[in-house]
């Protein structure tokens, strides 16, 4: 899929989405001509059978050789007959390539994520990006069938009535072509008139959908203080009201339904009725069997008519969700290292000199800069060395750990690698010298041996065994039911929360990281739980340049330099002994937290 990716990408900036949609299909346009050509094939029968009728009419009612009763018959039931494997033929070129496009299409989606920035993905909320993925693209390629499926098979039979109408009747196509729009355009103004109600009982639905949902969420205050009768009373107004919507909605498609059956059977005696008289008089040489014919014309153009206007929806609803994928296909925030120079190897100094970094408020072009998130931040980190940053919240600190991990870029300064400008280097190939263990620890829904060896294939029962260890995981991982194989739910919700940090730290030490991130590791921690991390962040840390946050100054006592930091400046570094003596902004914090 990765070769879709970039012509997608440029193919997407400023285009209509049905250029688009051509585009997606671009390597299956055989196919689906081949799919168009079957359908025409094995939808023939819809328009061919009037004129069948009519001939086998004709024949019995002015005694023709019945020969020809027989061979009607037969071309008639051959085509049907065949229709069975022309359809399954046209399901797999079409389908076929709907599926192949929604793949590629997602792929190209998920290429793109991986691709934009921090920043991005920091104002893009996950539940959005999931809908573009999952539904967006579900709705093109509904669109794309429903449209080639009823779309398609109303066209055909226009065409085809059309024609048979022309060759045999030709006296009756201006009657046709004003007749036929006329009623579907009635029909669909009577639809048009259901969709603000349709729309409405939606809203419904969803209003019912977000009460089941914060019901569920509220089920253990409200049995906790014993609230179910009212829970309940609630519930029961909004299914009410759902009741009420969906049975006014029930009598209109009822009145609608009953509306356009009257309209289009009287249109349809009225015609039949004329046909009737002009071949009863004799005039333009309309046989019985025409009369039969027209009427069942009548009534399969109409609705080939209205099927095709009552698409207008569906196909709105298709092309807003290109676009909506687009939005994702063309922003413009990727990770530029394209061209830079790969990581190979890394000691762990890092150096910042007069680092600060401004985040963009707003989006496009329009977007300006905002405050300051990190002012001159200069600071020399030798390899090994562990640096603490600790300050008020909004003081900078995750900043500059983004900024260290690659994340966001310095909007002014430098931030050296081994004293190579950061700007400059292959990001991808730095972090696979990098372990981040966040304040919440990030697991999947898999196996224990699965979420600590993640990205490292190659790593054995012993590699994850010993990770395990020297993280304080094993004694508990060697309890669960089937030890390095038990799964352990999404989020590893099947594991307390000492318990997944400790496999976060587990995770960051089988890669042997040279550059260390830790984001309040052990704040959400009890404190039996925080003495065990702690033991293993001890042996996480040695020979390893790191970076903590940490909100208990308590826990980074032993770290080689803290870094105090306020509206994104350096307020004061030095050890913890040293900061207590200098009674400055470091003694303040201390005291207020043993306050």
């Amino acid at each position: 899929m990765a070769s879709s990716e970039k012509p997608l990408d440029h193919r997407y900036r400023g285009e209509h989405p049905i250029r688009t949609l051509a585009y997606l299909f671009r390597a299956d346009r055989r196919k689906l001509a081949a799919a168009f050509l079957v359908f025409t094939v094995k939808h023939s029968p819809v328009w061919l059978l009037p004129l069948i009728t009519a001939s086998i009419i004709d024949t019995v009612v002015q005694h023709q050789p019945i020969g020809r009763v027989w061979l009607s018959a037969g071309v008639i039931l051959f085509i049907l007959l065949v229709n069975i494997p022309l359809h399954l033929l046209y399901v797999r070129l079409l389908y076929g390539s709907v599926r192949r496009m929604g793949t590629d299409l997602r792929s190209a989606l998920c290429t793109r994520m991986q691709q934009l920035s921090i920043g991005y993905h920091s104002r893009v909320s996950a539940g959005v990006l999931q809908a573009k993925v999952i539904r967006d693209v579900e709705t093109v390629e509904q669109m794309v069938q429903q449209t080639a499926e009823t779309g398609l098979g109303a066209l055909t039979v226009l065409t085809g009535g059309l024609v048979v109408i022309a060759v045999r009747t030709p006296e009756f196509v201006p009657v046709f072509l004003c007749v036929v729009p006329v009623a579907a355009l009635l029909v669909a103004r009577l639809r048009t008139r259901l969709r603000s109600q349709n729309e409405h009982f939606r809203h419904e639905v969803e209003h019912l959908s977000s009460r089941v949902t914060e019901m569920t969420r509220l089920i253990p205050v409200t049995r906790a203080h014993g609230l179910e009768v009212k829970a309940l009373r609630r519930m029961d107004g909004t299914l009410r009201q759902v009741l009420r919507s969906g049975l006014r909605l029930d009598l209109l498609n009822g009145r609608f339904a009953s509306l356009a059956w009257v309209f289009l059977n009287v249109v349809g005696v009225l015609f039949l009725t004329g046909a009737a008289l002009v071949s009863y008089y004799g005039y333009w040489g309309v046989t019985p069997g025409d009369v039969v014919m027209l009427s069942a014309f009548l009534t399969t153009l109409t609705n080939s008519t209205t099927t095709l206007a009552g698409l207008a929806p569906v196909i709105t609803r298709g092309l807003e969700s290109v676009r909506s994928v687009g939005e994702v296909l063309q922003a413009p925030e990727l990770e530029d290292n394209e061209g830079k120079a790969e990581v190979t190897s890394l000691r762990g100094a890092v150096v910042f000199e007069g680092v600060g970094h401004t985040y963009f408020e707003g989006a496009g072009p329009a977007r300006e800069e905002g405050r300051p998130a990190v002012r001159d931040f200069t600071l020399a980190v030798a390899p090994g060395e562990t640096i603490a940053l600790v300050g008020a919240s909004g003081a900078g600190k995750s900043t500059v750990l983004n900024l260290v991990i690659g994340f966001i870029r310095p909007t002014s300064g430098r931030l050296l690698l081994d004293g190579t400008d950061m700007n400059t280097l292959d990001l991808r190939t730095y972090r696979r010298f990098v372990s981040v263990v966040p304040q919440e620890s990030i697991l999947f829904d898999g196996t224990v041996r699965e979420n600590v060896a993640y990205g490292m294939d190659d790593a054995g029962d012993a590699t994850v065994r010993e990770a395990l260890r020297d993280a304080n995981a094993l004694e508990f991982v060697d309890r669960l039911p089937q030890g390095l194989d038990t799964v352990i739910g999404e989020h590893g919700a099947r594991l307390s929360g000492g318990q997944r940090q400790r496999l976060a730290i587990a995770r960051a030490l089988i890669r042997d990281p040279r550059v260390l991130v830790l984001d309040e590791a052990t704040s959400a921690l009890d404190t039996h739980s925080e003495a065990l991390v702690q033991q293993a962040l001890a042996r996480l840390l040695r020979g390893r340049t790191t970076f903590v946050v940490a909100h208990r100054l308590s826990t980074i006592r032993g770290a080689d330099r803290i870094v105090v930091m306020r509206d994104g400046a350096i307020q004061e570094i030095g050890a913890h002994e040293e900061l207590l003596r200098r009674g400055g902004a470091y003694t303040a914090l201390h005291s207020g937290q043993l306050a």
